[in-house]
């Protein structure tokens, strides 16, 4: 189903990775998070495709789908928003 995603405990310790890298697909949504279009994502890692990027985001869409959905109420909102949050000028 996802020929471009490999998961291997051996490898970045399981997590979801772009197949013979160690791109983690948490990184790629990351930079899409933080605004990288696929034309700067590709700069950053030459080695990626957009055919790669693409896999990553279904295959993010169809985790968050099938597999792991957290419900608002459980996400900690406070670790999310550090700059709103006075607990992180503690660490």
């Amino acid at each position: 189903m996802f020929e471009r995603i490999s998961v291997d405990p051996e490898i970045c310790s399981g997590k979801p990775c772009i197949r013979g890298t160690r791109i983690m697909v948490k990184n790629i949504l990351g930079m899409i998070s933080g605004g990288y279009d696929f034309v700067r994502i590709t700069k950053a890692y030459p080695e990626l495709t957009e055919e790669d990027i693409r896999e990553a985001l279904d295959y993010a869409a169809y985790v968050v789908d099938d597999v792991h959905v957290v419900s608002e109420s459980s996400l900690k909102k406070d670790w999310l928003r550090p700059e709103e949050n006075s607990a992180w000028e503690k660490l």
